[in-house]
C-alpha cells in the first residue's frame, strides 16, 4: 500500500514538472555582430557573459528554471540589463551588447541572442 502511494506521488510530481517546462525555439549563434539598428527580433541588453545554451553555466540555469531550448548552440546572455541606445553615454555597456528574443527573471538569462555592435 505504501509503495503505491509513493509511486502515485512520484507520478504527480513528474506530471507537474513536465507541464511547468517551457520550450523555446532558438537559432544558432550568429557569426558576427550586427549593427544595433538591425535589432528587430527582440530587445537590446548588456550581458556580463554570453554562452551557448548547452554550456555548463547556461545549461544549469536553464535546467533549474525548467526552460528547454530547441536548437543546438543557441546563444544566451547571463546577468543582463536592458540597453538604452539613446542614453548610451550615461548607461554604456562595458560587457557584451546583444539583441535577444526572450528575457527571463529580470535579465538573469536572455535567450536567442545575437551580438550587436554599437558605434557612437
Amino acid at each position: 500500500m505504501f509503495s503505491r502511494f509513493i509511486a502515485f506521488v512520484l507520478l504527480v510530481n513528474l506530471t507537474i514538472f513536465a507541464t511547468a517546462t517551457t520550450t523555446i525555439a532558438g537559432s544558432p549563434i550568429s557569426p558576427a555582430p550586427i549593427p544595433a539598428s538591425r535589432c528587430n527580433t527582440g530587445n537590446m541588453h548588456c550581458c556580463d557573459a554570453l554562452e551557448r545554451s548547452d554550456g555548463s553555466v547556461a545549461g544549469t540555469i536553464l535546467g533549474l528554471l525548467g526552460v528547454v531550448i530547441q536548437g543546438v548552440g543557441v546563444l544566451v546572455g547571463l546577468h543582463c540589463t536592458p540597453l538604452d541606445i539613446l542614453g548610451i553615454g550615461q548607461n554604456s555597456c562595458h560587457a557584451q551588447p546583444v539583441c535577444c528574443e526572450n528575457n527571463y527573471f529580470e535579465g538573469l538569462i536572455v535567450i536567442a541572442c545575437t551580438p550587436i555592435s554599437i558605434s557612437l
